[in-house]
């Protein structure tokens, strides 16, 4: 019986694992993304984005 509750105690442990790598690997995307934003920012390249688009007047609608 003792084999059982390792086992279950592992799967729980395991569980929590994978939970918390994929946080890590989150975190460290959202890392570089912010990185490369700096990097784009610092070089004098334009945002992928600018403003809202909503916010944007079409200038085909006059």
């Amino acid at each position: 019986m003792s084999g059982e509750d390792e086992t279950k105690g592992r799967k729980i442990r395991t569980e929590a694992e994978i939970r918390a790598e994929r946080l890590a690997r989150t975190l460290r995307d959202n890392l570089q993304r912010r990185k490369q934003q700096a990097r784009a920012r610092r070089a004098g390249e334009a945002d992928e984005t600018t403003g809202l688009p909503a916010a944007k007047k079409d200038e085909s609608d006059g």
